[in-house]
């Protein structure tokens, strides 16, 4: 019997391209961005549907999988109402709970009521976990027969992703108890290394002639100093006093230590955000040139494929911050892949327990 895998607020493809590289046929994925199509398409083979997820019927969906498949269905919800930064925007609960893309769990969950998926993956910020609208995720799952561990908080660089990055994953399933699998990797030997390196040299503001998604965004006369002054690992204490912003020569901004820092060979990155690009919003200035990190390498610490294209080879202009943006806000495929196999390895143990 075939599986068959579709992927909600699928983006621009990081959970489905790790689901495949987990051996899984994803057969389409749903997603209201319809600049997402290209990558999503081209580099998946997948159908994209661009829509809005609280339009999209439990109907459609199932008409994406064969007539006997099993049926997966797996997805990130945006984690913008859920994540650490938005707790400086909502001072109450309520304030949460009226933000347009809160409920959108919720529209995950009324598909999944409807399709009734063999298995269900659910991938988003720790921070969910302290809201309503997951209590009532988890209950809908077990009032519809799912077997749910309740999922587990993930240290990236323990499955091999080189950033210091937090992630929830929810695995449930109507065959019994699943689990995601142990750590893969020795934490403290994940490093930045084996994904940057060897990479054309670029200036900032250059784009590599033989690669257009390897573009560093320019740098003012004053953040060239800067970053010249800058040690792999440091932080803006090791720049000369006529360098320092005037931010940080205020109490309140003591704390903020990483911004303007370069990252170092030998240890992991910062989390990819959307805004990685920008040398001033955290440590993404490159271990070795004077510049932020290019939108190839922001994808390569997300894990993606060295070959994944963003955009059509036709397109000459593009947007930065668009792309960015994409690559940021995408699951990295390493733990997509690890989702992939920790799926895998329990439809696997049911057949031989069944056998």
């Amino acid at each position: 019997m075939a599986i068959e895998v579709v992927d909600l607020f699928c983006g621009v493809g990081g959970l489905t391209c790790g689901m495949k590289q987990a051996g899984f046929n994803v057969v389409a994925g749903f997603d209201n961005d319809k600049t997402c199509e290209y990558p999503y398409s081209y580099n998946n083979n997948s159908n994209f549907h661009c829509r809005n997820i609280k339009e999209v019927t439990s109907t459609e969906v199932n008409n994406c999988y064969s007539a006997e498949a099993t049926k997966i269905l797996v997805g990130c919800a945006p984690c913008q109402p859920f994540s650490t930064m938005s707790y400086k925007r909502f001072k109450t609960p309520s304030d949460r709970e009226a933000d347009l893309k809160y409920n959108l769990l919720s529209e995950f969950g009324r598909i999944i009521e409807g399709v009734q998926p063999l298995i269900v993956s659910m991938e988003n910020v720790p921070e969910i976990r302290n809201t309503k609208v997951f209590k009532e995720f988890v209950e809908l799952l077990k009032n519809n027969g799912y077997f749910t561990d309740g999922g587990q908080v993930v240290y990236c660089p323990d499955y091999g992703i080189p950033q210091n990055r937090h992630r929830f994953v929810l695995l449930a399933s109507k065959q019994g108890e699943i689990h995601l699998l142990p750590a893969t990797h020795e934490r403290k030997k994940v490093t930045i290394r084996p994904f940057l390196e060897g990479l054309p040299q670029v200036e900032a503001g250059e784009t590599c002639p033989t690669d257009p998604l390897h573009r560093a965004a320019k740098l003012s006369e004053l953040n060239l100093k800067r970053i010249r002054a800058s040690v792999p690992g440091g932080t803006w204490r090791d720049w000369p006093e006529e360098l320092r912003c005037e931010c940080h020569k205020k109490k309140s901004g003591q704390t903020y230590s990483s911004v303007y820092g370069r990252m170092s060979w030998d240890k992991i990155g910062s989390t990819m955000t959307t805004q990685f690009f920008c040398y001033g919003t955290g440590r993404y200035g490159h271990p070795q040139q004077d510049r932020a990190l290019t939108l190839r390498e922001g994808a390569l610490l997300q894990t993606f494929p060295r070959e994944y294209a963003f955009f059509s080879p036709n397109v000459t202009e593009y947007s930065m911050k668009d792309v960015a943006r994409h690559i940021g806000n995408a699951v990295p495929v390493r733990l997509g892949e690890i989702i992939g196999k920790s799926i895998s390895k329990h439809l696997d143990d049911f057949n031989q327990r069944r056998d």
